[in-house]
This record gives structure tokens, sequence and C-alpha cells, in this order.
């Protein structure tokens, strides 16, 4: 059972990147999918979550609001993040996790599997 997250990288202010959630060993079909991101000193906070996929609902932390967009392609047991408009403070790394919703889920409750986590760095 393994999460493995991936597309981060170093990118300019306004630039874009996709982070891929891929699992192996089990089907992401049955969880609640979670990116959370740690910036240097900072405690981990949750970004966004994409329901189990009978849901399909999505929620996105305010400060990335209108800039991020979380996807699940079935076939590919993957989910995605597509950040766009990136600011210097998106740069963390960031995990995605699988589990399902609970309270205080912004600091990570109830999630069941953890990626090692990819860098995104923004900065000109």
């Amino acid at each position: 059972v393994q999460l493995q997250a991936s597309g981060g990288g170093l990118v300019q202010p306004g630039g874009s990147l996709r982070l891929s959630c891929a699992a192996s060993g089990f089907s992401l079909d049955y969880y609640l999918i979670s990116w959370f991101r740690q910036a240097p000193g900072k405690e981990r906070e949750g970004v966004s979550y994409i329901g189990a996929s009978g849901s399909r609902s999505t929620y996105y932390a305010d400060s990335v609001k209108g800039r991020f967009t979380i996807s699940r392609d079935n076939v590919k047991n993957t989910v995605y993040l597509q950040m766009n408009s990136l600011k210097p403070e998106d740069t963390a790394v960031y995990y995605c996790a699988a589990g399902v919703l609970s309270s205080n889920w912004f600091r990570g409750n109830g999630m069941r599997y953890w990626g090692k986590g990819t860098q995104v760095t923004v900065s000109s």
C-alpha cells in the first residue's frame, strides 16, 4: 500500500504546476483524497480535498481558492492538483493523503495513508 506524490519543482511566480498522487496496492475510489503542505517553520495545513468517488465533493482552503483545482482519474488511480497563478507563499512540501473527513482535517486528522512529499518552490 503506497501513495506517491510527484510533479513538484521550481516555478516562477504566476506559473503553474500539476501535482499527481498515485496509489498502488489499493483503490483511491473509496477514500477522501487530500493535499496538505508544510512550509519551513510552519505547521502542516490542509490545501484541498476531493470526496470518494460516490461524492466528488471538493474543498479548497481560502488561500488557494480560485487558483488550484483538484480532480480524480479513477482509471489511473490518481488524483491531481492543478496549481495556477502560483505565489511565493505557495512554496512548501506538498503531501497527498487518503482517509476520511474528520474534525481538524486541516491538520491531517482522519488520514490513513500518506505519501512522501514533493517540493514546490515558487521564486523568481
